[in-house]
């Protein structure tokens, strides 16, 4: 548990009854500046930036983008603890716990990622055992394979790391200061991070120069779409856990999944290698499954049974598997 001064000075940040230390429109501003900050660095240096002839995914782009984006986390944390102490008058252990770091949140953390397991109960399954991915779920040659090459780091450590530390770490405390409330937060602090996903659309048209724009826009919008989803949930998860490693963990979690199967019948697959890069932009780079036949339709029927299970198993366990007395705020009449 948490000193209770530590306790006392997060309510008094909070409190609807003090001015806040922040207006919206300064924190609208500051959500822009760390998105610029996390994106921009991936444009100024030739070592980190795309072209017709250099990928996104091409090794020496990735590890100097992961440097880039490093700093950017540093200077933007460090801005960010600095405005808790001097403007929300607030200790160095109140900054912490606002920015996740402290307490680390084990248990929060494990029992968030169950929450999203619950929710990919079909892709599980059909991607353990329909594809027969589960042989190498449980080999930790397997996990350290997958993670081994540049593609697999970015994409499950650095990637959820970085993004994780700027768009929830560093950006929801800022509403906090500004005494924004639960609901406005979780909806307006992920416009950004799905916002940070557009310049895609700039790579993209770079290295697949013969796609039409108007595929490639599209393209680009419902990926806007769908992190921006994941941003509100990741959010929701942030306030009430008030752990980062929570939040790293079901993007890591999310990354390796993909978009669950929403039509379509599943089919059968012999697994010619671990996962690498599946739930992101397929590189070429990535292990997947060697087509064996078409299955009855009940693996199918089964699949979509579990998915809407899924989905119902989430939403009853939503709240009781987030509860925390870690929580950043209280969501009216349903925390403590």
């Amino acid at each position: 548990m948490a000193p209770v001064g530590i306790m006392a000075q997060l309510k008094s940040l909070y409190s609807k009854q003090d001015e806040p230390a922040l207006s919206e429109q300064t924190v609208a501003f500051l959500s822009v500046i760390l998105t610029l900050l996390y994106v921009v660095p991936f444009y100024i240096s030739s070592t980190t930036r795309p072209s017709p002839t250099l990928s996104r995914d091409a090794p020496s782009v990735i590890r100097a983008r992961i440097r880039a984006v490093t700093g950017s986390c540093i200077v933007g944390s460090v801005f960010v603890l600095w405005l808790i102490v001097e403007e929300g008058n607030s200790s160095l252990g109140a900054g912490t716990r606002l920015l996740g770091w402290w307490p680390v949140g084990v248990l929060e953390a494990l029992r968030s990622l169950l929450l999203t397991a619950i929710l990919f109960l079909g892709p599980l399954f059909e991607r353990g055992i329909v594809e027969g991915e589960w042989k190498f779920w449980f080999r930790p040659s397997k996990l350290s394979e997958s993670l081994g090459g540049w593609i697999g780091w970015r994409n499950y450590v650095a990637g959820p790391f970085t993004e994780e530390i700027i768009f929830r770490s560093a950006m929801v405390p800022l509403y906090l200061l500004a005494h924004t409330s639960p609901g406005r937060i979780v909806f307006l602090a992920p416009l950004c991070f799905g916002i940070a996903h557009v310049h895609h659309f700039y790579e993209f048209r770079l290295t697949h120069p013969d796609t039409p724009a108007l595929a490639a826009l599209l393209r680009s919008l419902f990926q806007f779409g769908y992190t921006t989803i994941f941003g509100w949930y990741a959010t929701f998860i942030y306030l009430r856990t008030g752990s980062l490693l929570a939040v790293v963990l079901i993007h890591s979690f999310c990354n390796w999944s993909g978009l669950p199967r929403f039509w379509g019948r599943v089919e059968a697959g012999e697994p010619i290698g671990p996962p690498v890069t599946r739930g992101k932009e397929d590189s070429g780079d990535s292990v997947g499954v060697r087509g064996s036949g078409s299955l009855g339709v009940g693996w199918t029927i089964a699949y979509y049974v579990l998915l809407v299970a899924g989905a119902l198993g989430f939403s009853w366990g939503l709240w009781p598997l987030t509860e925390s007395y870690h929580a950043l705020v209280s969501f009216s009449g349903k925390s403590n």
